[in-house]
């Protein structure tokens, strides 16, 4: 098959379109190179792809509407995979705008390029954030998402809502995925495993929010991509016995589903930090610092929905992914 894969430069964007060329796929990959954070990673991440005679990288921004217009009249796609975004909660308090342009006009010019050339089925990249005030855990996509605490979560719930009218309106196969704190090789230096190694690695001090008293429902980039390969296989199929009386909000009678994916099982963040120290025999210096606008204290992932789906079971425990991680970092950054 043929896939445009969004964001394609990116943490999730490159594996996920290097596994789909490893199927045996062709994969047209965009990416606008922003600088939100290093572009020489980035770089490094296509330069692998490009190695493969099954990927071509083409440089776009998701909100050009005439150039994400003109790809889809261009090449033909079958399927998409939407995970260009404007990402990080914290960076949503200081340029908000960057959002509204990348998160939600970007998901409008895919939608319209998806519901102009029939495509197959788009799966899309929503957020664990969207659960915003909810404290009741696990999450679950049946629990209400009406109350985001950030703008980066509410242009999360935006595209799911956008997705739904697409479904509905033009029977457009459409699936959401919260994604639940990734982390591993290649990862984005602005999170928490990425920042605590390159500090402890400096002798620095490492920023621990809310005084340690946090946890996150962390999720192995392997794992993460192994469900979004099996969920874009099961196009979502109109439910006639669905209603909004009785039925989920995370499914619909229009071809529309949501999914959490995640691990399954939170780590206290001090726990996190202690597999690390393992890993670098080093002891981590803690500056603990008080609540972030924005962050929500804890995140769990209720999968039970997409494991009776696809068969979605994450494998890599903690101690395993973070080691994995500084084995990537030490390598790539010669340390």
């Amino acid at each position: 098959m043929k896939y445009l894969v969004t964001g394609a430069a990116g943490f999730i964007g490159a594996k996920v379109s290097e596994r789909l060329c490893d199927l045996g796929h062709e994969v047209v990959g965009i990416d606008n190179l922003n600088d939100y954070y290093d572009v020489g990673l980035k770089l490094a991440r296509l330069a692998q792809l490009q190695a493969l005679n099954n990927f071509r990288f083409i440089k776009l921004d998701v909100a050009d509407r005439e150039g994400v217009a003109a790809l889809f009249a261009q090449q033909g796609f079958q399927r998409v995979i939407h995970l260009a975004a404007q990402a990080g909660v914290r960076y949503s308090l200081a340029n908000p705008l960057a959002y509204g342009d990348s998160n939600l006009l970007g998901q409008l010019t895919v939608l319209e390029g998806c519901r102009q050339h029939q495509i197959e089925h788009l799966v899309y990249a929503s957020s664990s954030s969207v659960y915003g005030l909810n404290q009741k855990l696990p999450f679950s996509t049946a629990d209400s998402v009406d109350h985001p605490i950030s703008l980066y979560a509410a242009t999360k719930k935006a595209n799911e809502l956008m997705a739904h009218s697409y479904s509905y309106l033009y029977q457009l196969p459409t699936t959401g995925l919260r994604f639940f704190t990734v982390y591993g090789p290649w990862g984005r230096p602005d999170m928490a495993l990425f920042t605590f190694t390159q500090a402890m690695l400096a002798s620095e001090p490492i920023d621990v929010y809310n005084g340690g008293d946090l946890s996150r429902d962390f999720t192995y980039i392997d794992d993460i991509v192994e469900g979004i390969i099996r969920v874009q296989n099961m196009p979502p199929s109109p439910n006639p016995n669905w209603s909004v009386e009785t039925g989920t909000p995370a499914s619909s009678s229009a071809p529309y589903r949501v999914f959490n994916i995640g691990h399954g099982r939170p780590v206290q963040l001090l726990d996190f930090i202690t597999a690390l120290e393992q890993v670098l025999g080093i002891q981590a210096k803690k500056r603990l610092l008080p609540m972030q606008p924005g962050d929500v204290h804890s995140t769990w992932a209720d999968t039970q929905e997409l494991f009776n789906a696809v068969g979605f079971q994450p494998q890599v425990d903690i101690n395993t992914g973070v080691a994995r991680f500084v084995d990537w970092y030490r390598s790539y950054y010669r340390c």
